[in-house]
């Protein structure tokens, strides 16, 4: 075969990109190696920024997510038994919308094979080629079939586990990292949301997020160790332990439902530079990963891909260059969401019994944030997405 971009995963980055490139009239292919189903019902990220919703409806796939995602204009800080809003549309004049990292991705499946477009599903043996030539090529297994794919440019979008990022001698790359001594435990409720608004809860057992992902969903997290073992929460100490950190003075209660799915989210920040090497471009948690306290990882991949179509079209309408501003772009505003998700992560979760200078800097800042003006728009700002450049 032969194609201008290759595109390595079928998640939100490759298939945002894929679907943004055919409006270029650039031609692509994508390749994935899960399948239809387990891509389409893999629970992830549900906070779109403003930014990010406006370019899925600009570029005509956001019909079902304006029709059925959750817009809110706040979220709630809960510490010391009492809840405080931060109103982000009050502050920043934007919003966020909650819609199901799934269900992004479910529409722009339905987008690419109802515009002829193909995805290769359950691929194996992906290996990459030529990297640094002006020739790379793409090889993979499909249904029992070698394919190779010779490409102008491929676009690693295959994650933090992914071959791409492999590919790229380790000389070529500088790696920057942060384990985080905690973890989330996810739960998905079959129990309807009973607040308009998402919940961050600072608590003496540890830090709680209250979400939702439909009228009808709710999902939920509770702090937990990175090795926690499953098997030692049951519903009745998962729903125990959620009615403890999330319920304040308010009189707001929990409701409770069947738990559907729950698993351990580990927590790290890591960010590679470049983010290209040669004819090779790294998108969304292939090149950096956030904790997901500030809800930034599906919205970073979105603006990686908005700005690789625009060095690409750049490139093909003659103005070669354009491709060194890829990876500058890219970082100003993943390192800045990294400090963002940095903060809100140490500004919530519990460090532990035994730093109580940490707990009483962190209701300091928790105070702070709640009662300037200046302070609050500072983190609804970032919240909500900062303006794309």
């Amino acid at each position: 075969m032969r194609t201008q971009v290759g595109i390595i995963g079928a998640g939100p980055a490759g298939l945002l990109l894929a679907h943004l490139l055919r409006r270029q009239g650039i031609e692509c292919v994508v390749i994935e190696n899960q399948t239809r189903q387990h891509v389409e019902e893999r629970v992830r990220a549900g906070v779109l920024e403003q930014g990010t919703v406006d370019l899925l409806a600009a570029s005509g796939v956001g019909e079902r997510l304006q029709r059925e995602g959750l817009v809110h204009h706040g979220i709630e800080l809960r510490f010391n038994g009492e809840s405080h809003r931060i109103a982000l549309t009050d502050l920043t004049g934007r919003s966020i919308t909650v819609y199901g990292q799934q269900e992004v991705v479910k529409d722009l499946i339905a987008a690419r094979l109802g515009g002829g477009g193909e995805i290769f599903f359950g691929v194996t043996d992906v290996a990459l080629a030529g990297l640094d030539t002006d020739a790379p090529s793409l090889k993979f297994t499909h249904e029992g079939r070698a394919h190779s794919v010779d490409c102008d440019f491929i676009a690693g979008c295959d994650g933090f586990h992914g071959v791409s990022r492999a590919s790229i001698p380790a000389r070529a790359l500088a790696e920057f990292s942060r384990s985080y001594p905690f973890a989330w435990l996810g739960i998905l409720a079959a129990a309807p949301p009973t607040s308009p608004e998402l919940i961050y809860a600072h608590h003496e057992h540890g830090f709680a997020l209250y979400s939702m992902r439909s009228p009808t969903i709710t999902r939920l997290y509770l702090q937990c160790s990175p090795d926690e073992d499953l098997s030692r929460w049951s519903e009745a100490r998962i729903w125990e332990e959620l009615h403890a950190r999330l319920e304040a003075s308010d009189g707001w209660r929990l409701a409770e439902g069947a738990i559907l799915q729950k698993g351990v989210t580990p927590m790290r920040s890591y960010v590679v530079e470049p983010m290209r090497f040669g004819r090779l471009f790294l998108a969304g948690d292939a090149a950096h990963i956030v904790p997901p306290t500030g809800a930034k990882g599906m919205n970073l991949a979105v603006n990686d891909v908005r700005v690789l179509t625009e060095v690409l079209a750049a490139f093909y309408a003659g103005r070669r260059a354009a491709l060194d501003d890829y990876s500058p772009r890219c970082l100003g505003r993943v390192w800045r969401a990294e400090h963002f998700s940095w903060w809100m992560t140490s500004m919530l979760h519990r460090a532990g019994a035994d730093d109580p200078f940490h707990e009483k800097l962190q209701l300091a800042q928790l105070k702070y944030v709640t009662s300037s003006k200046a302070a609050a728009t500072s983190l609804a700002e970032n919240y909500v997405g900062l303006p794309f450049g």
